[in-house]
């Protein structure tokens, strides 16, 4: 059995030509990155009811509970 053929993409040429490419050009070492979160939606929804309570944004109401939970776990050591 052969697989089926993929569909023509002609937003993209066939090869790529990096030989004139600068491995490197973009990187910055002091560069922070905000890396998602992905909540379950059970978690999502009541912390999203939570927030719109408070007037805050739900990022800002994680942020808080988390520093919460922070302090804790640093006091019980």
């Amino acid at each position: 059995m052969s697989n089926p053929p993929e569909p023509y993409d002609d937003d993209l040429p066939a090869e790529i030509d990096f030989s004139q490419g600068r491995r490197g050009q973009f990187y910055q070492p002091q560069a922070h990155l905000n890396l998602p979160v992905y909540l379950e939606a059970e978690v999502e929804t009541y912390l999203a009811a939570r927030a719109k309570a408070k007037g805050v944004d739900v990022g800002q109401l994680v942020n808080e509970l988390l520093k919460k939970d922070i302090e804790l776990m640093e006091a019980a050591r």
